[in-house]
């Protein structure tokens, strides 16, 4: 059995699979195309990760948080354009998206008045800023609820098949 670590500043990968209680030469086998050399490196620091490595260990690990951190974190294209998203509890992401929703249906008119020419004038930009910020509220609660979702797949409290059954029917009905 390999020695546990004591390093200070593990980062996401090392952390995810200490808390499978996984040496490394476990993880590999796990992981199956990924060698310990390899883990050693990525959470080493030494070498970063590939997107493909990435999607084994979200799904052996069952944490599909690892993606949004690679993304958000790591990855030079998406620490442009991905947001971290922050696991929270259903209850939680429901009630901050009812909250948006709610600001947001205030501020639709505004909206209206703001955009029906096509230009956003010094005057309203203000307010243009405001109502933009949220919206980008509700797109983070909206991946926030991707994740929860992806989560529940990935551990087996929710049927991935079901919901493809079912996205399929609603789009047969539209």
């Amino acid at each position: 059995m390999g020695k546990k670590s004591t390093k200070e500043n593990k980062n996401i990968y090392q952390l995810n699979r200490e808390n499978l209680s996984l040496t490394r030469e476990k993880a590999s086998e796990l992981l199956e195309s990924i060698t310990a050399d390899r883990i050693e490196k990525i959470e080493s620091g030494r070498s970063l990760p590939h997107p493909d490595e990435i999607l084994t260990m979200a799904e052996k690990y069952k944490n599909p948080s690892l993606c949004n951190h690679y993304c958000s974190q790591e990855c030079p294209i998406g620490m442009q354009y991905v947001p971290k998203v922050e696991s929270k509890i259903l209850s939680q992401i429901v009630l901050e998206m009812l909250a948006s929703l709610n600001s947001i249906d205030k501020k639709k008119n505004r909206l209206i008045e703001i955009t029906a020419d096509g230009e956003v004038s010094d005057d309203e930009l203000t307010d243009f800023v405001m109502i933009q910020d949220e919206l980008e509220q509700i797109s983070a609660t909206v991946d926030a609820l991707q994740l929860w979702v992806e989560t529940m797949i990935i551990n087996g409290h929710i049927d991935r098949e079901k919901i493809s059954h079912i996205k399929e029917e609603m789009n047969t009905a539209k």
